[in-house]
């Protein structure tokens, strides 16, 4: 169960990123259409759920850092405001609900999730780096966008998720975890992609 909820999470994001991949290549240019955001948050859920039953604090800091920016978005492009009050009070304060869980069980936290005996320390460090790269894309395209004052999607944004892929990838591989491994790979061939067509878009 814990791995079809991984595979459910990875099959959401991967299918943000096809759509998003494939009305870029139609309108020849990068997009960031409002489905990317709504598969991220519905992803990112379901993959913080996947992350705290394996153990993994790479994975649930990784999101941590790149949820509130999939929210930002959201209302960036008004489907915040169109979602029900309940929903987004939801998840507006599940983060913070999990914060005071873990401060509440640190001593549990800590003991499985940062100095487990299954996984060696600098793995954990390779994977929290990895994690964090990866979703520093995120606080990277807020940034560019809020100076624009429209959700963009920039080249930086898909050169970090090309480096942050790869490593994560390494990571999966060292821990086994067929989830990662298969939703990082997938992206690759995305990011990539967009690469090339914010190159070409730039040339004209």
């Amino acid at each position: 169960m814990i791995y079809v909820l991984g595979f459910s999470s990875q099959v959401l994001f991967f299918t943000r990123t096809l759509i998003q991949w494939v009305l870029s290549e139609r309108s020849k240019k990068v997009l960031s259409p409002t489905i990317y955001w709504i598969l991220s948050i519905v992803a990112s859920y379901l993959f913080v759920i996947y992350g705290w039953f394996r153990n993994d604090f790479a994975i649930l800091l990784g999101q941590f850092i790149s949820y509130y920016i999939y929210i930002w978005n959201l209302n960036e492009t008004g489907i915040w405001k169109r979602i029900t009050p309940f929903i987004r009070s939801v998840l507006d304060v599940t983060p913070f609900i999990a914060v005071g869980f873990v401060i509440y069980n640190r001593h549990d936290f800590i003991d499985n999730f940062l100095v487990n005996e299954k996984i060696p320390g600098w793995l954990i460090i390779f994977g929290i780096f990895g994690q964090i790269l990866f979703s520093l894309r995120f606080v990277y395209q807020w940034l560019y966008s809020l100076s624009r004052n429209e959700s963009l999607l920039p080249i930086g944004f898909w050169l970090i998720s090309l480096i942050g892929s790869v490593i994560i990838v390494i990571y999966g591989i060292f821990r086994v975890d067929p989830i990662l491994i298969l939703g990082q790979s997938v992206g690759l061939i995305a990011y990539t992609r967009n690469i090339f067509i914010y190159k070409k878009e730039q040339i004209k």
